[in-house]
């Protein structure tokens, strides 16, 4: 099987090095007879396509190099296109995809570091830490005292790789954990799953709110400011979906109200956030720039495991684990 490994041009961080590809084959020997080539320009790709079955890129590159109608003429054999992001809402919609080329993600590569990052963002809201941080820039000394999370109620929307392992970490200090998901199946580490359309009957109940849902057109705007309303007095909330999942606004104006205590998001809208925006300076809120679940040293690790993984299901004549159903955008 002929593949070709696209790099961004500027990318510093994660490029997928040949090094790279060859300790994923050492891992996983009964793939060895694939070919691979890299590129980082136009050239590169441009010769890589004439042959290509399987492309392995950014959603970027697919965003700037696949335009509507530019398939297949561009890449007559390619089959696969593998994203290194699990969420692909930039893609969307899918008009430019042809029936009979699979798009995969990343689900799975990021879910060790951002059950990490869950975690840290659950006990910084616990002990009121985006208050204090602030007082510290204004030099007051402001004594707030926190709370244990054990005993204490978390929601958590969206249970993929990413929600259900923050929901895990979370039970292991003892809190309880309900979540909300598309289809509202049961989850191991979850003590009770609700639909989304069940959502309005679940947030009084959220002291803490995590959101890890993928961005669709369901999704867009689901935490809007009538549901911040539903949350209690103050509640807690972590963005680690996307910027436009909420309404951030909203999110400021309770904060300054009183209503909620603290957020700490990963995302934001726009992107970079500019200097300026509220966000920066609404207090109680803490903005991470969209790094929580990205380990330079793990990440290529799990990519390239992913999508060998998925080369072997395809293979066997098996259904890829990671493809995509573009009419949910996930």
């Amino acid at each position: 099987m002929r593949i070709h490994v696209q790099n961004p041009a500027a990318e510093r961080l994660f490029p997928i090095t040949p090094a790279q590809w060859g300790a994923a084959l050492a891992r996983h020997p009964e793939l060895s007879d694939l070919r691979v080539s890299f590129a980082d320009n136009d050239h590169g790709f441009a010769a890589a396509m004439r042959d290509a079955e399987v492309l392995l890129t950014w959603t970027k590159e697919v965003k700037a190099r696949f335009p509507p109608g530019a398939l297949p003429d561009i890449a007559p054999h390619l089959r696969v296109i593998a994203c290194t992001s699990a969420g692909l809402d930039r893609l969307a919609p899918f008009d430019w995809l042809p029936d009979g080329v699979l798009l995969l993600n990343n689900r799975g590569a990021h879910a060790a570091k951002a059950g990490e990052f869950a975690l840290m963002a659950l006990l910084m809201l616990a002990s009121h830490m985006p208050r204090i941080t602030a007082a510290q820039r204004e030099e007051r000394w402001e004594p707030r005292f926190g709370s244990v999370l054990g005993g204490r109620t978390l929601c958590v929307v969206g249970l993929g790789t990413i929600g259900g392992a923050a929901a895990r970490h979370a039970r292991g200090f003892g809190m309880r954990v309900l979540g909300v998901s598309r289809g509202g199946a049961p989850h191991p580490d979850c003590d009770e799953v609700h639909r989304t359309t069940a959502l309005d009957e679940v947030l009084p109940h959220a002291e803490f709110l995590l959101l890890c849902c993928p961005l669709t057109e369901e999704t867009r705007g689901l935490l809007d400011r009538r549901r911040i309303g539903r949350l209690p007095v103050g509640a807690k909330v972590v963005n680690m979906a996307r910027g436009a999942v909420w309404d951030q606004d909203a999110a400021c104006d309770a904060l300054d109200a009183g209503h909620l205590d603290g957020c700490i998001t990963d995302v934001a809208l726009p992107e970079p956030l500019p200097p300026g925006h509220r966000l920066w300076r609404t207090p109680g809120m803490t903005v991470v720039p969209h790094v929580s679940s990205d380990d330079p040293g793990t990440y290529n690790v799990r990519t390239l495991d992913i999508l060998f993984g998925n080369l072997r299901a395809m293979r066997d004549g098996k259904p890829a684990p990671n493809r995509v159903d573009p009419s949910r955008g996930y």
